[in-house]
């Protein structure tokens, strides 16, 4: 073999070898929005890095009756851009007592079932997600029918369908008062491995590690992230997963609610985290065991902390996709991030 077919040769395999990683590392990104202007401006001067957009928009009460409405601008924008769009549908509030009447009854879930399909094709959306959180554990399997029911009559009109699930690493409840208490109201009702094999992935909501009723901590600390991915993988293939990634940032500080004194988490967007740090003299570090920026500062002789999702901690989250080759990610909710995050992905679209 002469030098030039050599050379030629390697330059066709290095390419091949190129193209077969990048093809091994096609994520689907699917990026969530609500309904107001700031969320909407960040989906279009960003629509070039996503793949999916989720409106939260869509409720569903007790009697199996929809409403909600998607931004038409989105659906103009997703249409010429070549974005899948995959609304939210959840029970308004995360109302327990309302998802339990609905779980109970199956002419309101045909009900709701055959609205969401004429929603699809009267707007042209790839599918729908089921939202529904705060569900007891007791309708674990009620849960699971409505899904499989649901993603049965999906399939047949050639739609998709998907979940949003709270993640656990464990089905054991814990040792504490409060781990049990989210793990019957929160964690414990999906049944990941049904609810994977039923409908088209699932997106694993890998945030809120740290809640308003613990101890501050942050968003979503990517040792927790990993270990709760590791025990879903047990059941559900990594093609089925898109891995939650938050987009928000959290800030800490005291409260009162119902004449007790207690600390409160609130979600705040990237820029409102920089601005309050800003303003009470915080200097953010770097937490290397959990991978996020973080900062402690005193406000009316009270600790305070804020824990940030900036570009940095997305960057290292999505190497956890990369790593275990998952379907791709879904990141709750555009307008809350560091603009430097879309650094971290390639431009899907022109």
């Amino acid at each position: 073999m002469n030098n030039f077919i050599r050379q030629a040769t390697w330059v066709f395999l290095i390419g091949l070898m190129a193209v077969s990683t990048a093809f091994a590392q096609k994520m689907e990104t699917l990026f969530y929005t609500v309904d107001n202007e700031e969320s909407f401006q960040s989906f279009k001067n960003n629509i070039g890095f996503i793949d999916m957009v989720g409106p939260q928009t869509y409720k569903v009460d007790e009697n199996g009756t929809l409403s909600g409405a998607t931004d038409s601008r989105i659906l103009r924008l997703a249409k010429e851009q070549g974005v899948k769009v995959m609304p939210l549908v959840t029970n308004p509030g995360f109302n327990q007592t309302l998802i339990h009447k609905l779980l109970q009854n199956p002419e309101a879930q045909d009900r709701v079932i055959r609205s969401m399909v004429e929603e699809c094709a009267r707007f042209n959306y790839t599918g729908f997600q089921f939202d529904f959180e705060n569900v007891h554990v007791t309708d674990k399997q009620a849960l699971t029918s409505f899904y499989q029911r649901a993603a049965v009559a999906f399939h047949q009109k050639n739609l998709q369908l998907s979940i949003a699930v709270v993640p656990r690493s464990s089905d054991f409840a814990g040792s504490t008062d409060y781990s049990k208490w989210i793990f019957e109201n929160w964690r414990g009702v999906y049944d990941y491995k049904a609810l994977a094999a039923a409908g088209d992935f699932i997106s694993l909501m890998t945030y809120d590690e740290h809640t308003r009723y613990t101890t501050p901590g942050p968003v979503a600390g990517e040792p927790w992230m990993e270990k709760d991915l590791q025990f879903v993988m047990k059941e559900v293939p990594p093609e089925k997963i898109s891995l939650g990634i938050p987009l928000y940032s959290s800030y800490w500080y005291s409260t009162v609610q119902a004449e007790q004194i207690r600390p409160w988490a609130q979600q705040i967007s990237y820029r409102e985290a920089m601005g309050v740090t800003e303003r009470f003299g915080g200097k953010p570090e770097w937490n290397n065991q959990d991978q996020v920026f973080f900062t402690i500062f005193k406000h009316d002789g009270q600790n305070e902390y804020v824990f940030f999702e900036d570009s940095k901690a997305f960057a290292s989250k999505l190497e956890l996709v990369k790593k275990y080759k998952l379907r791709g990610f879904s990141s709750w909710r555009l307008g809350q991030e560091d603009p430097e995050i879309w650094k971290s992905l390639a431009r899907k679209h022109p």
